[in-house]
Order: structure tokens, then C-alpha cells, then sequence
């Protein structure tokens, strides 16, 4: 990889489409943590459901703030990445402990990769697709 990202392709409709495939899953995140900050009524009912006591509701609402923040701040968007990555991944672990649909978290996870994939040149030469080889590797020795 080199020093530089500028090299890399990339252009305003590839950009603008990490933007909006990021939009979904920051605004429920955003919704979220606000609901737990502000103790909303649903939320109050849902944490012990949940198998959290009610205290942790604003500090948890707190967290996902911050990470979603952190994700939408280009300079530490992969940052914010890395740790909405493991917000979500114990969110899933506790669908998945009470028996609840887990595909949600696991959705927005993929969903804010991939919009920072198509906005951050930084991603996408760490992670490059790549066409097959046209011919058999055999071929080449």
C-alpha cells in the first residue's frame, strides 16, 4: 500500500453514495441513542427485557452517541467505525441471547462499512476488490 491514498480513484458519485448508504443506520443509531438518554418510556420497559438493568440505559445511550459521532467525523470515521463494529456486534449477541431477530444490528454494520468503503479511499486500498485472474495461475509457473 502506498504512503499516499490520492492516488486512488475515486469520485463525487461514489462519495455521495457512501453518504447515503451511511444514512439509514447513523439516523437510527442517532434516534436510538437519544431515545436511551432521554429515558424514553419504551426504552425504560425494553432494558430488562433486554437483560440490562435500567440505570445503564443513559450510559449505553451515551456510548452509541459518541461512536456515532465519532463515524460521522471524517478524520475518525474509522474509528467510529471500528467501535459502532463492536456496539453493534454485543447488540446482536443480545438479540441472539433473548431469542430476538438479530439481522438489524448485523445490517447496520454492513451498511456503515460499506458506505465509509465507497467514501474513504483509505478503506478501499485496504480492502481491494479485485477482478480473477484471466488465466489459470498454472499457466503463469
Amino acid at each position: 500500500m502506498t504512503d499516499s491514498t490520492q492516488d486512488l480513484p475515486s469520485n463525487n458519485k461514489m462519495r455521495w453514495a457512501g453518504y447515503l448508504l451511511s444514512a439509514f443506520p447513523v439516523l437510527m443509531l442517532l434516534m436510538s441513542a437519544v431515545m436511551k438518554i432521554t429515558k424514553n418510556a419504551m426504552v425504560m420497559e425494553g432494558m430488562p427485557q433486554m437483560g440490562y438493568p435500567v440505570a445503564l440505559a443513559v450510559p449505553i445511550g451515551v456510548v452509541e452517541l459518541l461512536c456515532t459521532v465519532l463515524y460521522l467525523i471524517p478524520r475518525t470515521s474509522v474509528l467510529g467505525a471500528i467501535l459502532l463494529t463492536g456496539y453493534l456486534g454485543g447488540a446482536t449477541a443480545t438479540h441472539v441471547r433473548i431469542e430476538e431477530a438479530f439481522i438489524g444490528p448485523v445490517v447496520f454494520g454492513i451498511l456503515l462499512w460499506g458506505g465509509l468503503y465507497l467514501r474513504d479511499a483509505r478503506i478501499r486500498a485496504l480492502i481491494p476488490f479485485r477482478k480473477p485472474p484471466s488465466k489459470p495461475l498454472e499457466d503463469e509457473i
